[in-house]
């Protein structure tokens, strides 16, 4: 049991050790920070092309397209095909239940609201059969214009940071060169044109001749 607990702990401890480290911190950060603004520019992108929209019938959700049925199966009901009008949902409904032998007027009508809207789907002002291939170009230009928003202002955000980090190494490179005015002595001795940086093994090699010198 005690090592058990002292396994635990250990865990733990590590656990804490990562989550309280700036790389996985800040990604955190990130992605919850990425999310929020995704929703942000998803709504804003929906105000806009709504606005943009407001003369077509349903809006912006309204922006569908059903393709021709290829088989039964995308046909919809009988009598009432792919798509219809959302005034028309009760007489529609109506008809559904009568054809469905109900005769009671209310009874049909709440039969017929029931098989809608276990099969039909609203896009905008009608009603679409969900067995159809529908094509959404509504969800699609929302889709393409958040995405172009978030990459230009992830694109203003790179210049910015990259632009920040220049000038960063900028102000330290004259600090560096205004030091080794003051100081000579220690700047570094660049390395002869043509000759190669020696090699790690070489270095070695050095370090090894210069300890067996010194025991000497």
């Amino acid at each position: 049991m005690a090592k058990k607990a002292k396994k635990g702990k250990g865990l733990l401890k590590e656990f804490k050790e990562f989550i309280n480290k700036g790389n996985a911190f800040m990604l955190a950060v990130g992605v919850v920070i990425g999310g929020a603004f995704g929703a942000i520019v998803t709504a804003f992108v929906n105000i806009l092309l709504s606005v943009a929209t407001w003369a077509v019938p349903g809006g912006l959700k309204g922006l569908v397209t059903v393709l021709p049925a290829l088989n039964d199966a995308q046909k919809g009901f009988e009598g009432v095909g792919q798509s219809f009008a959302k005034g028309d949902f009760d007489s529609i409904a109506l008809q559904i239940g009568q054809k469905a032998g109900i005769a009671d007027e209310g009874s049909a009508l709440l039969y017929g609201s029931q098989k809608i809207s276990g099969n039909y789907t609203v896009h905008g002002g009608r009603y679409y059969f969900n067995g159809s291939a529908i094509i959404d170009w509504g969800a699609l230009l929302t889709a393409i214009i958040s995405f172009l928003i978030i990459a230009l202002v992830l694109f203003i955000i790179v210049k910015v940071v990259a632009a920040a980090a220049a000038k960063k190494a900028a102000l330290e490179e004259k600090a560096r060169e205004e030091y080794y005015k003051k100081h000579p002595e220690e700047r570094p001795v660049p390395p002869e044109p043509g000759v190669p940086e020696p090699t790690e093994v070489e270095l070695l090699k050095e370090i090894r001749d210069a300890l067996v010198k010194k025991g000497k």
